[in-house]
């Protein structure tokens, strides 16, 4: 049954014999026998004091039959196990009782033998220490007399070596065992101090000191040379400040040696910067090849525009100055410090001169040595770098600056606690900014030019349409249908080229931050170059430069509007309206997913900048209306002023500069409808076009009192006008205009007859004058309802202008309605 046990309850199997075992041995946890008795009672059967009689009475006074039955079963078991467990065990280390019995055995024969050897071994100890007893008895009368022989030899052979070592020392100084002179000097100077009293002695000390001094000179000369290894060098100074040659002046002779070498390098990247003569460099810039990067879209003409500025005067470029400053440069910089901190700083000093500190001073003078030469090559490389002011390339630039900072770190772990690398990262930064500064200033030229792209563009025949000045260029359907789509295509063109611009300007920039730059891991360039330079500076500051400068087409005031074409007022404020709806959101949304930059300052808003393209675009298309009602407005005085209306003929036709102001303002029309949607306008009615205007009211409602008026009727008509305007809306003339096309063409609209109101109320009429403004007035209404939002704004106005005519007309005879109607037909 035991056999047949699962495996899995072999280890615990194995647990409980060896503890049983270790219970029938009387046996330990650490296999050492018990020497106390755990129990004394002679009942417990795993207990030494078990007694079978005691146990088996005490069973059979407690126990019934089948217990003890029971018990029996469970004893023979256990027996039974611990035997076949025994069994087991003894057959598992059959082969290690062999083993250790044959142990046994050999170990009682190895010792027999290494008794005998111990034996011989102590025999012939006893006759050594006898054999050396003997010696010494024997010797013991002369050992004090060799004692003292041998200290005779010793001092001789030391008079012997000081009255040689004037010999000994030119000859090292003829062989250039200058290591060797200064050891023997050494090893002797103590000594002919000590004697110099003794004339011997002081005739030796003389010498030496002779001939250390030429050694010493020696030592100088080819330490001013630097024309050995470092390895010569380093013992050179050593023995020098052996010869106790202050240490301070020879770190000094060594950095003015190194510094003399390094000045040539700096005068050699001088050379680099100085201004080519002025005709090779002109020559050069005008035949560089402009980048497409910041070339503005090229005009009509097809010459080709750069926003560039001019290039470098230097005969190298900026990644070849700044390869030839570190290889030669820095690199001896850093040999310098290196070879300087092994003679002077990190050699071990030994005796006398580890007591004088010299490290310390050393290295304090190394900092100041490397601050002043640094120093120095970084304003040259400052000066090179403003000479960078093309933007064409940036990456050449972006690399250079990447070279010049990872070649100063070493000088940070060639220097630790130096302020080199500070600087340089300083420049680095600076440069950046610079560099950000320069594609702002690009970019504002580029818009710049974009826009005299635009203005040469629409001064073009072609772009008639958008110079409603002259009657000659809308005689025909033609010059409509040819500008019809030549104002969006401007739009479109001058937008994508700008969009397209700062894309071409961000993606150059953004090399500042690329990942395989290493000073793009510094803490200015993942946070404050992304945030305040890139987004702020650059970004926003052109989209604040864009609003400005458009804002300050507005500022031309006159009765012309100033030079200012109308129609790039009007594309114009349809591009800051376009920034305000989606080009600012898309522009900045892109600059933060190119700059990924923690905005821990403050920055602009998106809605602020919109709100500002808005306001740009509003004063832009308020101005736009200005100019285009005094334009029309400049016609309507000329024709009022320059006619004699007491004097003129009855009018058998509607007047030229009638019809020219209807032309112009049906092509302003067409022209706002390039860019701006129709807007929402008023019902019309059924006779919009045939409305008649009495001649002594001010508005139709008061036609009906028209029918019961006559010249002769003693009523005073100025009263009846008052009256009425009492109650009539309010017309703002100059209000601000919605972006729509009927809200812009009723402002110019309302401006242009508010003119023609005020001026013929400076004139007098007479009967044929007053008939002419009905014809005219009539005229303009059947064109100018169907421009405006409100035909009852217009009808108003031109009801004012006929009734303040009337007012001034010495025989105020109106024209019959149908006689008008038959000649502004005919017209």
């Amino acid at each position: 049954m035991e056999a047949e046990a699962p495996a899995s309850e072999d280890p615990g199997r194995k647990r409980r014999v060896h503890g049983m075992l270790k219970l029938y041995y009387g046996l330990n946890e650490e296999g050492k026998a018990d020497e106390e008795s755990q129990s004394l009672d002679p009942c417990d059967i795993n207990g030494p004091h078990f007694d079978p009689e005691h146990y088996l009475n005490k069973l059979r006074k407690e126990c019934s039959l089948a217990e003890l039955m029971d018990q029996e079963t469970c004893m023979v078991k256990q027996i039974r196990s611990l035997d076949s467990d025994m069994q087991t065990l003894v057959y598992e280390n059959y082969n290690k009782f062999i083993s250790a019995t044959d142990t046994i055995r050999k170990m009682k024969n190895d010792f027999k033998k290494m008794e005998d050897e111990m034996d011989c071994l102590s025999a012939n100890m006893a006759a050594i220490t006898d054999f050396s007893a003997s010696i010494s008895g024997t010797l013991e009368d002369q050992h004090a007399q060799i004692t003292k022989l041998s200290g005779v030899h010793t001092l001789l052979r030391k008079l012997q070596f000081l009255f040689e070592l004037p010999a000994r020392l030119n000859k090292c100084l003829e062989l250039q065992a200058y290591s060797q002179a200064v050891n023997s000097h050494r090893r002797a100077r103590c000594v002919l101090q000590q004697y110099s009293h003794m004339p011997s002695f002081k005739g030796i000390q003389d010498d030496c000191h002779a001939i250390m001094d030429k050694l010493a000179q020696e030592l100088r000369q080819k330490f001013r040379d630097g024309g050995s290894s470092a390895k010569d060098l380093s013992e050179c100074v050593e023995l020098l400040l052996q010869l106790d040659e202050p240490a301070e002046d020879l770190c000094e002779k060594y950095l003015n040696h190194a510094g003399s070498r390094l000045e040539l390098d700096l005068q050699s990247l001088e050379a680099e910067i100085r201004p080519s003569p002025p005709g090779p460099a002109v020559k050069d810039s005008s035949t560089r090849r402009p980048s497409p990067s910041v070339t503005a879209r090229s005009p009509p003409d097809g010459t080709a525009k750069t926003s560039a500025l001019p290039s470098p005067s230097s005969n190298t470029d900026i990644l070849e100055f700044i390869d030839r400053g570190c290889n030669e440069f820095v690199s001896s910089l850093c040999l310098v410090i290196t070879s300087y901190q092994e003679l002077f700083v990190n050699h071990a000093q030994k005796g006398e001169l580890a007591s004088k500190n010299i490290p310390q001073m050393a290295n304090s003078k190394l900092h100041a040595f490397v601050d002043d030469l640094a120093a120095r090559y970084f304003s040259l490389v400052e000066r090179r770098i403003k000479e960078e002011k093309g933007v064409a390339d940036n990456s050449l630039l972006v690399r250079a600056l990447d070279r010049f900072f990872r070649r100063l770190q070493a000088i940070s772990k060639l220097l630790p606690g130096s302020s080199v690398p500070q600087q340089g990262t300083e420049i680095v930064v600076r440069a950046a900014t610079e560099r950000v500064k320069q594609y702002l200033a690009a970019l504002q030229s580029f818009y710049t030019d974009s826009l005299t792209d635009v203005r040469q563009a629409l001064a073009t025949p072609r772009l008639s349409l958008a110079a409603p000045g002259g009657g000659s260029h809308f005689g025909g359907p033609a010059s409509g249908r040819d500008g019809a789509g030549s104002l969006p295509e401007l739009l479109s063109s001058l937008s994508a080229s700008i969009l397209n611009q700062i894309k071409s300007v961000l993606a150059s920039v953004h090399l500042f931050t690329a990942k395989d730059i290493t000073f793009s891991n510094k803490p200015y360039f993942k946070g404050e170059f992304c945030c305040q330079g890139v987004r702020e500076s650059l970004i926003v500051g052109f989209i604040k430069f864009v609003c400005q400068s458009s804002r300050q087409f507005c500022e031309s005031a006159g009765d012309k509007g100033g030079s200012t074409p109308p129609a790039l007022l009007l594309l114009l404020s349809r591009l800051c309206l376009d920034y305000e709806t989606s080009t600012i959101s898309y522009i900045l949304t892109l600059t933060d997913e190119q700059f990924l930059a923690q905005h821990h300052n403050p920055v602009t808003a998106v809605t602020a900048l919109c709100a500002e393209a808005r306001e740009a675009a509003q004063k832009l298309l308020n101005h736009y209306v200005k100019v285009q009602g005094l334009i029309i407005s400049q016609m309507l005085r000329k024709s009022v002023e320059t006619r004699d209306w007491v004097n003129t003929i009855e009018p058998r036709n509607v007047r030229a500069v009638m019809k020219r102001v209807v032309e112009d303002t049906t092509s302003i029309d067409v022209q706002v409808g390039l860019l701006y949607e129709e807007g929402v306008r008023k019902a019309h009615s059924s006779d919009s076009s045939k409305r008649t205007f009495s001649v002594y009211s001010s508005s139709r409602q008061q036609t009906r009192y028209a029918a019961s008026y006559t010249p002769s009727a003693p009523m005073d008509t100025n009263l009846l006008s008052n009256i009425h305007k009492l109650f009539s809306e309010r017309i703002d003339i100059f209000s601000s205009v919605e972006f729509n096309k009927v809200s812009v063409m009723t402002g110019i609209i309302k401006i242009s007859l508010k003119t023609f109101l005020e001026c013929v109320r400076l004139r007098t009429f007479g009967r044929y004058g007053l008939q002419q403004i009905q014809v005219d007035c009539h005229y303009l209404q059947m064109y100018l309802w169907r421009f405006v939002s409100d035909e009852n704004l217009v009808h108003f106005l031109l009801d004012e202008i006929v009734g303040s005519s009337a007012h001034r007309c010495l025989d105020p005879a109106p024209m019959e309605q149908s006689v008008i109607e038959v000649i502004c037909e005919r017209g």
